[in-house]
């Protein structure tokens, strides 16, 4: 937006790795009157979307609704399994990896961080060595991330599992999907996981507010000993007043309304439809960075996340610079970077109510951008795009014709 300018003309493409825009249809379901969250009208929603969110978590074990952010289901995954100094490994992948490590620490854990470069995602062979070498069972938990936001690493979660049942190590498994959510095929029960820990404003095309803990019934019975203190999160609380379609304390009822919206609308499109399209507008984007002649922060093309993509820029030119002319002259706002590359990168997000021409206008953004920043690079990276939605596209076609 020009800098004396009040308006911008057309819209604001949003454009990072969430919060990502929230839906007509789901603002709508929001933009209703109160109504008493101890009566029956709330109940049956409340039913409604307690029942349903377990569809997209995949398990048949109750999920927990958290009037917080991710942050918060960060925290209550931690205090209603574990007790004061039990250990805890988690995996370096990026920054919100560091976050909850920070997390795990103030709240009286020990965690250990098995480290990476952060271009790859969870080993789980190093997952396998450390937990061989714990003869003892001192670690109580794994806590790693399905889709490191920070960095677009993906993990393969069903090989963590493995990964621990191959080292005959009793740890929870605990899995933060907070930008996978919605997005990317998870499923809690099918992968052993204990807690899968979500967050609404990613893939479930929410307004940020609302969490999730989905948990097992291993997990279940680690909270009846679990000793650091808990109130807010505790899940006996939560679960007494769920089975009657009600909460221990006044929760988001208009983000309960949007929740029930989004859940119907992912169903609508079908699961499955809802992960090639983040697969497909995740190739396209990676298909512009390549044809800039750029590189991509994830250096594992079989940890490429399908919800964002990092861009790392060449040596001596600095991303926020970039993401501020973006912003200032395109009205389009790309994600930040973090840790030891600060500055580096910038992410581009494709998750959520995207389509093929939000995603195209995205990267039109970042090469108008490019240009403009003087940051050396090839032309015809949206064309690359372009060219490989019009053959994915084509395929169905083809393939019905044959």
């Amino acid at each position: 937006m020009p800098k004396n300018a009040s308006r911008a003309a057309g819209r604001h493409f949003l454009h990072i790795p969430g919060p990502t825009p929230v839906p007509d249809r789901i603002l709508r379901a929001m933009d209703t009157p109160l109504i008493d969250h101890r009566g029956p009208e709330f109940s049956a929603l409340a039913r409604r979307a307690l029942d349903g969110i377990k569809t997209i978590f995949k398990t048949t074990n109750p999920v927990i609704i958290y009037t917080a952010t991710g942050t918060g289901a960060w925290e209550a995954a931690l205090v209603n399994t574990l007790s004061p100094g039990d250990h805890v490994l988690m995996v370096e992948t990026g920054q919100f990896a560091a976050q909850w490590r920070n997390m795990a620490q103030k709240l009286g854990l020990t965690p250990e961080m098995i480290p990476t470069d952060w271009r790859v995602g969870v080993d789980p062979a190093a997952v396998e060595a450390r937990l061989k070498d714990d003869k003892a069972h001192a670690i109580k938990a794994v806590c790693v991330l399905h889709n490191e936001t920070a960095t677009g690493c993906l993990s393969d979660i069903a090989a963590v599992r493995k990964a621990i049942d191959a080292a005959g190590h009793p740890a929870l498994l605990m899995v933060d999907t907070i930008s996978s959510l919605a997005s990317v095929d998870y499923r809690h029960d099918e992968w052993g996981v204990d807690v899968t820990v979500g967050g609404a404003q990613k893939g479930l095309m929410l307004p940020p507010g609302m969490s999730f803990n989905a948990v097992s019934d291993k997990a279940l019975a680690a909270s009846k000993t679990a000793k650091l203190p808990k109130s807010f999160f505790a899940w006996d609380d939560m679960l007494t007043m769920n089975r009657q379609g009600f909460f221990p304390y006044t929760p988001a009822t208009n983000m309960i309304q949007g929740l029930v919206v989004a859940i119907d609308m992912l169903h609508e499109e079908g699961l499955e439809a809802v992960f090639a399209r983040h697969e497909r507008l995740a190739e396209a984007t990676r298909r512009a960075v390549r044809a800039w002649g750029l590189d991509i922060l994830c250096r594992d093309p079989k940890a490429y996340s399908p919800t964002v993509t990092a861009v790392l820029l060449p040596e001596g030119h600095n991303a926020d610079a970039l993401r501020a002319q973006a912003l200032e002259h395109f009205n389009v706002s790309y994600g930040a970077s973090f840790g030891p590359y600060a500055g580096k990168y910038f992410r581009i997000g494709h998750l959520g109510d995207t389509n093929d021409l939000t995603v195209l206008a995205a990267l039109a953004g970042a090469e108008m951008t490019l240009s403009l920043a003087g940051i050396p690079h090839r032309k015809g990276g949206v064309q690359a795009a372009m060219d490989f939605l019009v053959e994915a596209h084509a395929k169905p076609a083809r393939v019905a014709a044959e």
